[in-house]
This record gives structure tokens, C-alpha cells and sequence, in this order.
């Protein structure tokens, strides 16, 4: 979390609680793990009224951030969505949102994302031997006036619901951004089971999907730096997220340690558990603090917010779970069964740290950027 906010800022996240708390608490979100979509149309809509889906996307496109950093206002979002292991998809819908508006301002598909009426996704990642961070076969080419896509994207978040999907492809050494309608002749959307309970993916395969060169979101083949800018607006977003998490179930754990007792003490008494704690403690402490640099980084387009952003996920993705299962082991059984809230964090956060690229992946990919640095001074 941000160490001090705008009061605008202040407003906008004390206002997502409140909306999340009463129509997100764990009840409903064990409810929704049936769901087909895994949240109810209303609600999204409510939340794009408060102005969950506007923030990367300009005044001009009719959006707005309430701060002079649209994304640093997503990320106190997201942690909120962290927190309450809320539903709906706040990161493809949000991406996908500013990267058309920065495009078209004016295209249909940005008012209907902005007001809740639609949903979208990005299809960025792929499937096994091919799900390597920023790995993309997917195959664009351009056909007279139409743009044809071959290839399979997975996981792609809320796939099934969203009207549009915004495909990274490959045409020939550059990539393409391609905005796709899911009713396109040649898609073929596949659900897949996640551990989170209503967060939902597919499998979507473009078996040559045929539409207009005019749905290319940029240039044909000069789409690396926008999918570059996307990608690290999503790392910020799930490490604002995870720490949300993490925040959430270090709470609760802390709650319980004083409130339960062995042999007239309370367990937070006991130095051993202190210990545990503190290490706790420091590992959230880092998280927060490089969430928030990343956030700030990316949002600013800074020069090392590439670094930042991986190194945000690559620490998080670690010490987060190495937080999470200690906050399991310290509530003892309960912490283990599925009535207790602990696992939605836990789900959340085992999610988000292998979405775009595992801890390892981003590790290698701080080295490269380093290494890089290093062969240019």
C-alpha cells in the first residue's frame, strides 16, 4: 500500500472497501465458485461505476485517474481485490481498455468497458512447450484487407465472457496486436479449472480467425513496445494484488495467535512464534515497498520500471508464498480446511505469482535487463 495518498486516492480505495466488503465477503465469494463467470453482471457494473475500469484510460477517451498516475490508482484497487479475493476481471479488462483507447479513443468497445456493459481479455501468454515469459508463436498475417490468426493462447482470463479478446501475435520478427471479437468465425474458447474460485480462464484457439486489418490495435508488426508497456502494467497489478493478500492473511493470523491460547497463554506470546512472525513481517514489509516502486514506475514510464516490475513479482511470487503457508501452519488444522477464509488468500495469491511469468522467469528476466545495461555503458 502506498505510504500516503491523495485524498482523492483516499476516497477511491475507502470507497472500494466498503463496496467490496458488502458485496464481496467470503460468503459470496464461495458462492460464486459455481458460478459461470465467477461474478454477476451487476456488480461489475457497479464496480465500473466507481471507476475500476477507467483508470489507465485518458480523459479525452472518456475515462480519468484521480491522481497524475492512472496506474498507481489501479494498484490500490487491485489490492483491495487482493484482500477480499474479490471477483471479476479487473486486469484484462483494464489493460485491454487502455491499450484501445490509447489506439482509437473513440471505439465502441472502450465506452462499453468503461460503463461495465462488456468485458475483455488480452491473450498474451501460451500454452506448454510455449509458455516461457513474452514467448509468442501465435501466427498474424495480413490477407488482402483482413488479418488472419493461427495459433493457441492460454491461460486467457474471463475468455468465455469477454466480447472481445486482444491477441499478441507474431508476423514475421515484430508483434501484432489484433482486437478480435469472440464470435469470430474460427474460435474456439476451451474453460480450464484454476485454483482461485472465481477468477475464470480458457483456452483459445485461432484456427485461421479472419477479420478486419482495421481491428490491428497499432502497426502490424510494431506492436513489441505497447505489449512491452502492457506487460508491465500487468506485473504492477498482480503484485499490488498478491500484497493484498498477503496483508489480508497476515492479519488474520496475528488475530488468531493472541485470541488463541495453550496452557493459559495466548500463541503470540510463545518466542518461538514471535520469530516466525517477525520474519513475516519483514517479508510483507519488502512487498509492499516494492509493489508500490513498481506501481509508481510503470505508471511514470520510467527507465527501470521494466526491472522493477519483474523484480516486484519475483520477490513477491517467493517470500508471498513462504508468508501465506506459514499463516496455514500457525492456525493449525483449521488453516487446512476449505470453511476457513486463510485458503482465498492463499488461492489469490498462487494464481497471480505464475500468471505472467513465474518468480524464476522473472528473476532471468532481471539478470537480462541487467546484463543488457551492462554491454551498453
Amino acid at each position: 500500500m502506498q505510504p500516503s495518498l491523495e485524498p482523492d486516492q483516499q476516497l477511491l480505495l475507502s470507497t472500494t472497501a466498503k463496496f467490496l466488503d458488502e458485496f464481496a465477503p467470503p460468503a459470496e465469494v464461495r458462492r460464486l465458485r459455481d458460478h459461470d463467470a465467477g461474478f454477476e453482471p451487476d456488480y461489475w457494473r457497479r464496480g465500473a461505476e466507481l471507476g475500476w475500469t477507467s483508470l489507465l484510460v485518458s480523459e479525452d477517451a472518456g475515462g480519468g485517474s484521480v491522481s497524475d498516475n492512472g496506474l498507481v490508482d489501479l494498484a490500490l484497487i487491485a489490492h483491495e481485490f487482493g484482500t477480499h479475493a474479490a471477483p471479476g476481471p479487473l486486469l484484462p479488462t483494464s489493460i485491454v481498455a487502455g491499450a484501445v483507447s490509447r489506439h482509437d479513443p473513440g471505439h465502441e468497445l472502450v465506452g462499453a468497458l468503461l460503463c461495465g456493459d462488456a468485458v475483455a481479455s488480452w491473450a498474451f501468454t501460451e500454452p506448454v512447450p510455449n509458455d516461457a515469459l513474452g514467448t509468442v508463436t501465435v501466427q498474424a498475417r495480413v490477407d488482402g484487407g483482413d488479418i488472419v490468426l493461427r495459433g493457441t493462447k492460454r491461460p486467457v482470463e474471463s475468455a468465455v465472457q469477454a466480447s472481445h479478446i486482444l491477441v499478441v501475435a507474431a508476423t514475421g520478427s515484430g508483434l501484432t496486436q489484433v482486437l478480435v471479437p469472440t464470435d469470430a468465425v474460427g474460435i474456439e474458447r476451451r474453460s480450464m479449472k484454476t485454483v482461485d474460485l472465481t477468477r475464470r480462464f480458457a483456452s483459445v484457439t485461432f484456427d485461421d480467425v479472419r477479420v478486419p486489418v482495421t481491428a490491428v490495435i497499432g502497426e502490424v508488426g510494431g506492436a513489441a513496445p505497447a505489449v512491452e508497456e502492457q506487460l508491465q502494467q500487468a506485473l504492477a497489478i498482480l503484485a499490488a494484488e498478491s500484497v493484498g493478500a498477503m496483508q489480508h492473511a497476515f492479519d488474520m493470523t496475528i488475530e488468531w495467535a493472541f485470541n488463541r491460547y495453550s496452557f493459559g497463554r495466548s500463541l503470540a506470546s510463545y518466542q518461538a512464534l514471535k520469530h516466525r512472525f517477525a520474519d513475516m513481517k519483514t517479508w510483507l514489509e519488502a512487498s509492499h515497498a516494492i509493489a508500490d516502486s513498481a506501481a509508481q514506475a510503470v505508471g511514470a514510464k520510467s527507465p527501470d520500471a521494466a526491472k522493477l516490475a519483474s523484480a516486484a513479482l519475483a520477490y513477491i511470487g517467493h517470500y508471498g508464498s513462504e508468508l501465506l503457508q506459514d499463516c496455514v501452519q500457525l492456525h493449525g488444522g483449521i488453516g487446512v480446511t476449505f470453511e476457513h477464509d486463510l485458503h482465498l488468500m492463499l488461492r489469490r495469491h498462487t494464481l497471480d505469482r505464475t500468471l505472467y511469468g513465474t518468480p524464476a522467469e522473472h528473476r532471468r528476466r532481471v539478470a537480462g535487463i541487467d546484463q543488457k545495461g551492462r554491454n551498453a555503458a
